[in-house]
């Protein structure tokens, strides 16, 4: 289930989860499954996409998830990407800049979980260790007692995420796996986030510690584009954009650096996710005196 920052029910696609349904559910389905998930699959997707033979996706895709275009920057589209990954109007998006407030680095579906004493977490029927994630035993122990932020991107969200604070990037670490769907019902099979093409970094901010943000692809191309390596980034500037493909971000946070908004974590207790908007408030920080 998904609720609205005011406690509103929201429904998904139905035609994009019967399509799921069969996918990973049935013998068959199973079995186009691993044809799709191929590497090369994903990268003739990927150029496809990239072409203006997709052009003429963009108008029903739109007509079909009621996307309303005033919202976004005029452009004209070259390729299906280009318009996936079209710019929204700044105003539509506003930052909330007051230093303490943790903010959503994207528009997505938030569930929030405590890192435990073992360093594994429950998304909902499956179990995931942090180390797994960062394939480091080491910096998943920093992060024992803190909160995974899970932030699950859908085809019709705005495709663009920025720096969640000020402060200094590390390095970008990409993991390559095999790319599988977001969507909850890829769970009842698969540990999506441990098999997914993944890409982490560190990031030291003034207001919350040293966070990890863990970027990950999905099912086809699911290309993850990060502008920056090692850089000193400011709260609300563009992080970097997930191409064609539901995708994910995962934002691990140290003990006893912030408290997450009452709503979040009522519905996350009750395996409901929380719609939330890029640079909105979904937090604050824990004053230390």
């Amino acid at each position: 289930m998904i609720k609205d920052r005011n406690g509103n029910i929201i429904m998904e696609n139905g035609g994009q989860q019967r399509i799921l349904k069969r996918l990973y559910r049935t013998v068959g389905g199973r079995f186009i499954l691993k044809f799709l998930t191929a590497p090369i699959i994903s990268k003739a997707a990927g150029i496809f996409m990239d072409s203006p033979l997709s052009i003429p996706l963009i108008n029903p895709f739109i007509a079909k998830n009621n996307i309303d275009m005033k919202q976004y920057r005029d452009s004209k589209f070259s390729s299906y990407n280009e318009f996936f990954t079209r710019k929204i109007k700044p105003q539509l998006r506003p930052v909330d800049k007051t230093p303490n407030h943790l903010i959503s680095p994207c528009d997505s579906k938030l569930a929030v979980y405590k890192i435990d004493s073992g360093s594994i977490f429950k998304i909902k029927d499956s179990y995931y260790r942090i180390s797994d994630l960062v394939q480091s035993k080491k910096l998943a122990e920093r992060y024992k007692g803190g909160y995974c932020l899970i932030f699950r991107l859908c085809v019709d969200d705005y495709h663009r995420y920025c720096y969640i604070d000020n402060g200094r990037k590390g390095e970008n670490h990409f993991i390559s796996g095999v790319l599988h769907t977001v969507c909850p019902i890829a769970l009842e099979r698969y540990n999506i986030y441990k098999q997914n093409s993944r890409e982490f970094t560190m990031l030291h901010t003034e207001n919350f510690g040293d966070i990890v943000q863990i970027e990950v692809g999905a099912m086809l191309v699911g290309r993850i584009c990060n502008r920056h390596g090692e850089y000193n980034f400011h709260r609300g500037e563009e992080k970097g954009k997930f191409e064609f493909g539901g995708s994910t971000i995962v934002i691990l946070i140290e003990k006893d650096r912030i408290t997450l908004d009452s709503d979040i974590l009522e519905n996350s207790a009750h395996g409901i996710e929380t719609v939330v908007k890029y640079g909105s408030k979904i937090g604050k920080k824990i004053s230390i005196d």
